[in-house]
């Protein structure tokens, strides 16, 4: 099991949900969105860890948007923990954003595009925070076992791992739920990200998505049994600076959780 404050992952412990916009446009919409899920959240009692990028360094086109000034988005992420009292998680891409982030942050991400380097996953064991590991579009379930050896070696068994998608030929991803079997086998708690999952990646000059998919896999994943569901929300996704075709309405966010609590609790027997 991995804790954070009264937050349990793993152990049979009712499901995280991990949810926020997937990068911080501004103050107003990373605020007002994190109000709304809190308030969603507490009405169903389900523990919530707030997430959101303060920057996107893999996006498909040069032009995209990638972030605000990064003193800008380490304020917000301030204001929204100390308003909602909510964990807060973001990803990381190289040592020195670990060092700037870590005293900040409580769940460092390493993405799947870097599930493999060794440098970033060894200075995030060495941060001691809880590291989630997304595992690599590229990546058998059982491979991750090489990740989590590289956080271990620094003393650090606060790892959490997170299915998003294989690659499926061209511009397409699939979701094989025996991964979340495989991977709770490494001994570590799982985490479906059921938008990552539907996007349809590079497909024109940036990354589609059907969101039509989120709920049906977060259910099916349920059923599997997760330690915790990762969702990217926005009150307006067709409008969103980055991942506009794969995040989930936020108007949407309180019927999916409902279903899929009601699945979770069949399984774990709460």
């Amino acid at each position: 099991m991995v804790k954070i404050n009264n937050i349990n992952f793993g152990d049979n412990s009712p499901f995280v949900l991990i949810a926020g916009p997937c990068v911080i446009e501004s103050r107003h919409l990373a605020i007002s969105t994190a109000e709304k899920i809190t308030e969603i959240t507490s009405k169903l009692n389900i523990p919530f860890v707030f997430k959101s990028s303060y920057k996107k360094a893999n996006r498909t086109s040069l032009n995209s948007f990638t972030g605000l000034d990064f003193s800008e988005a380490v304020e917000i992420f301030k204001e929204i923990k100390n308003l909602f009292n909510v964990p807060i998680l973001t990803d990381v891409h190289t040592e020195n954003e670990i060092e700037s982030i870590s005293s900040i942050i409580d769940i460092l991400q390493i993405p799947a595009f870097l599930c493999r380097q060794t440098d970033l996953l060894i200075a995030a064991g060495r941060s001691e925070k809880i590291v989630n590991v997304k595992k690599g579009q590229f990546l058998a379930p059982e491979d991750m076992k090489h990740a989590i050896e590289k956080i271990e070696n620094t003393g650090n068994k606060n790892i959490l791992l997170t299915e998003r998608g294989t690659s499926f030929g061209y511009h397409n991803l699939v979701v094989d739920m025996r991964s979340l079997i495989t991977m709770r086998e490494l001994g570590y708690p799982v985490i479906m990200d059921a938008t990552h999952s539907v996007q349809m990646p590079s497909s024109s000059n940036v990354t589609g998505g059907q969101p039509k998919f989120i709920e049906p896999l977060s259910k099916a994943a349920a059923a599997v049994g997760i330690d915790a569901l990762f969702l990217e929300v926005h009150p307006d996704p067709p409008n969103a600076l980055s991942d506009a075709g794969s995040q989930l309405q936020l108007e949407k966010l309180e019927e999916l959780l409902v279903n899929v609590q009601n699945i979770d609790k069949v399984v774990k027997g709460y």
